[in-house]
This record gives C-alpha cells, sequence and structure tokens, in this order.
C-alpha cells in the first residue's frame, strides 16, 4: 500500500468519519483541508438505491449549476451550414461536420471536453462511438447534446451544465465547483444537483433512494453529510 504523504494524513484525522456533518460544515471543512497546491475540483458522490443493472433504474442526465464548476470546457458542435453558424455565434470552440468526423477517425484528436450534435448528423457521428463513447464524449439526447437547439445547448455547457450517470455500484460522481468557491455557492450547486437526482428518481427504484452523500476535493477525504439537511 503506497504511503500517504502528510497533508493527507493530516486532512484524515481531521474528518469524523461516523458523523454526518451538517452541508456548509461539510463544505467548509472540504475547502479548509484540501492538502493539495492546486485549486482542487469539489465532489460530490450520492450513493443511490437503485439497481444500475435493471434499465429502468439507469440514472443519467444533466444540470446546469448556477455558479459552474469552475472550469472552462471546450466544446465541439457536428452541425452544418445555419446551425453550425448559430454554433459559432454562440460560442462554440470548434465546429465541423465530415471533416471533424475524419480528424477524430484518423489523427485520433479530442481536444475538446464536450461534443454536441445536430440529429441530422448523427448518422455520421454515430461511426466515432468506439472513440467517443469510452470516453464519455458521444453525443447523446438523455444529456441534451443531440439537438437541433444548438444555441442553447452550447449555451448551457459554458455556463456550468455536467452530466451525471450512476456507476455500476450505484453512486454518482459530480462535480460542484472549486476549492476557492465560497461555501455558499458550492452549496447552491450542490442543492441544484441534488434537487435533480431526486427529480429523476426511477419509478423502479424501491425503498430508500438517497442512501448517502459526501464531498471531497480532488485530493482530499470524504467528508459525509446529512442528506436530509441539503434540500430543506
Amino acid at each position: 500500500m503506497p504511503k500517504l504523504g502528510k497533508k493527507l494524513t493530516d486532512a484524515i484525522k481531521q474528518v469524523d468519519r461516523n458523523k454526518l456533518y451538517e452541508p456548509a460544515e461539510a463544505l467548509e471543512m472540504v475547502k479548509n483541508i484540501a492538502p493539495a497546491k492546486f485549486d482542487e475540483t469539489v465532489e460530490a458522490v450520492v450513493r443511490l438505491g437503485v439497481d444500475p443493472r435493471h434499465a429502468d433504474q439507469q440514472v443519467r442526465g444533466a444540470v446546469v449549476l448556477p455558479h459552474g464548476t469552475g472550469k472552462t470546457r471546450s466544446v465541439l458542435v457536428f452541425a452544418k451550414g445555419d446551425k453550425a453558424r448559430e454554433a459559432e455565434e454562440a460560442g462554440a470552440d470548434f465546429v465541423g461536420a465530415e471533416d471533424m468526423v475524419e480528424k477524430i477517425q484518423k489523427e485520433g484528436w479530442l481536444s475538446f471536453d464536450v461534443a454536441i450534435a445536430t440529429p441530422d448528423m448523427m448518422g455520421m457521428v454515430g461511426k466515432l462511438g468506439r472513440i467517443l463513447g469510452p470516453r464519455g464524449l458521444m453525443p447523446n439526447p438523455k444529456t441534451g447534446t443531440v439537438s437541433f437547439e444548438v444555441a442553447k445547448a452550447v449555451q448551457e455547457v459554458k455556463a456550468g451544465k455536467i452530466e451525471y450517470r450512476v456507476d455500476k455500484a450505484g453512486i454518482v460522481h459530480a462535480p460542484i465547483g472549486k476549492v476557492s468557491f465560497a461555501v455558499e455557492k458550492l452549496m447552491e450547486n450542490l442543492k441544484v444537483l441534488m434537487e435533480q437526482l431526486i427529480r429523476v428518481k426511477p419509478q423502479a427504484a424501491k425503498g430508500q433512494y438517497v442512501k448517502g452523500v459526501s464531498v471531497c476535493s480532488t485530493m482530499g477525504p470524504g467528508v459525509k453529510i446529512n442528506s436530509q439537511k441539503i434540500t430543506a
């Protein structure tokens, strides 16, 4: 087992692993004990009472955080004609059609964070499934990245839209800001995320839905939160 650094060891000691902290208290602690010298991302980890092996218990979508994530995300839009111009005017970093598909296929180019496509482009973009899919870059109607409303889609990503998806263990990991954010902004982002997850609760999910919530920084330990106080 690798030896933990002194800063991380000290951070772990400050967290009571058996305590459910008030949300604001937990976020303040995450900010204060973040061990790295860079501006770490603050992440929410939500354990849900779903069985992701069943299609009717999948939890996946996107939500716009009111204060963004603190990261500028580059956007590629697959579109033609008026929709391509619309994407450019909305602030897309890269816009194209066959040329972009070929660039990705032949050059392995992946210098973007989010890909958006108009529905008529998906026949062409579908050829990139094996490249974009494993990296979470494939446009998807469920996350609003397949749409004729390209300007809106681009603007939402630039404004702080994040995608979330439950993993095989029934856990959602989602960024809610940076350590440099004020606690109030982190709190508002966390609240919006939790409200969205509750809103999309699968009908097939039985029993307790939100089983646990914790927050952590990129390099720091998790801090458990009393989830009932987040959306109260």
